[in-house]
């Protein structure tokens, strides 16, 4: 009897562990596209028509109700999850394309890279400081005027400084020994 050789589990489960994610992910985009053409919808709205059309022939019985509520509903539930891995791709596709930009961009502020980490708290603090921003930019000329909140602020407080010196009463200057020659004489 010849010996089997050993199975490496290890390389198995490697090999597996990409091949599934890969053949789901080009199945889950094949279906996402095809369901989503017209001719799809097409398809689909002529099964409802066809269904409608049997009703009198089935005398409109239960079992013809249930036809299309058990049809409709498998489709449905299979339908998220592959809906949802198609989105789920896209969302993170267009993630990295905006990480990107915003890193390549001199002028972006890198703390957006990576946005999509962050808790719903986070974000909305987050919400809250581009709204200053965008208040900080409108007050000072423009949305255009500023790339960042700091660059903000400061320009607001330059701005903020300007307008108390030039509002402060300028104290009255002493005369100069030689104005002060020239008013005696």
């Amino acid at each position: 009897m010849s010996a089997i050789p050993p199975c490496d589990s290890a390389a198995i489960n490697q090999a597996m562990e990409r091949k599934v994610p890969k053949t789901f992910d080009r199945f889950s985009g094949a279906v996402t596209r095809a369901v989503g053409s017209p001719f799809a919808f097409g398809l689909a709205s002529a099964a409802v028509l066809l269904w409608a059309a049997t009703g009198p022939m089935f005398h409109f019985s239960e079992n013809w109700q249930m036809v299309i509520n058990t049809g409709t509903t498998i489709v449905t539930f299979l339908m998220v999850f592959l809906i949802q891995q198609a989105q789920n791709k896209d969302g993170v596709a267009v993630h990295l394309k905006l990480n990107e930009l915003l890193a390549s961009h001199r002028d972006a502020s890198n703390r957006l890279v990576s946005i999509e980490d962050l808790d719903e708290n986070e974000l909305r603090t987050l919400r809250a400081f581009y709204g200053r921003l965008a208040k900080l930019a409108a007050d000072n000329g423009g949305l255009k005027e500023s790339h960042s909140l700091d660059e903000a602020e400061a320009l607001d407080d330059m701005k903020d400084a300007a307008q108390q010196r030039q509002r402060a009463p300028s104290p009255r200057a002493e005369p100069t020994t030689a104005e002060t020659k020239e008013h005696s004489s």
